[in-house]
């Protein structure tokens, strides 16, 4: 886990705090919407494709086009701007995941989290975010580490159990990363980026 996200955590729970106690001392309206703060860690599932290699950094394993991963991701959203049904915030995550081949790939990215509730007293609340950050990508027969900027899209559903419990009934994230591969190495075959295709699912602790 990486120390940058642990400081993006305990920053968002003292804001959180913060902000609790300022609004407490606050009058509201009725049905004002609240902040919320949601943290998650929950098992993933990918299929990452790309160009085949045959050399000995071969994210891929030697030959393929494409493997399937899995892991975990580890994450917390903040929503700070409420207007309406819609939901303005920030989701930081990190995720760790794991080829059958030994290859491996840690991704550490940052979106813009645009949420809604389809009615008023709907439990569900579907979301989408643009994502950025990095990647860093190692193959099973190498012990060298890659890092490349990495960016993708994710958009998922979550359903409200209680005041603090949500289940992420399905998250599905698209993406691209140039992880370490043999033509980075001076082999002849050019390696271009993998393609990445990720599905979750879990459950939210979410303090509003």
């Amino acid at each position: 886990m990486k120390l940058r996200f642990l400081v993006f955590v305990f920053a968002i729970l003292a804001a959180t705090s913060v902000l609790a106690q300022k609004d407490a001392s606050t009058a509201k309206p009725a049905g004002s919407s609240e902040k919320a703060f949601g943290l998650y860690l929950n098992p993933i599932v990918g299929r990452f494709s790309g160009t085949a290699d045959s050399g000995p950094f071969a994210f891929l394993g030697a030959g393929n086009t494409s493997r399937i991963f899995g892991g975990i991701d580890f994450g917390a959203y903040y929503d700070f701007l409420h207007n309406g049904k819609a939901m303005l915030g920030i989701d930081m995550r990190d995720v760790d995941e794991h080829g059958n081949s030994g290859s491996s790939l840690n991704s550490f990215l940052v979106g813009v989290r645009i949420s809604a509730k389809p009615s008023e007293n709907s439990r569900w609340r579907p979301y989408l975010m643009p994502q950025i950050g990095s990647g860093r990508s190692r193959s099973a027969l190498s012990p060298v580490h890659k890092t490349n900027v990495q960016y993708g899209i994710s958009a998922g559903l979550d359903y409200k159990l209680s005041k603090h419990v949500d289940f992420r009934a399905v998250e599905i994230g698209y993406g691209s990363v140039t992880t370490v591969n043999s033509s980075e190495f001076n082999q002849p075959t050019n390696i271009g980026p993998v393609t990445l295709l990720n599905a979750s699912t879990g459950f939210v602790f979410r303090f509003p």
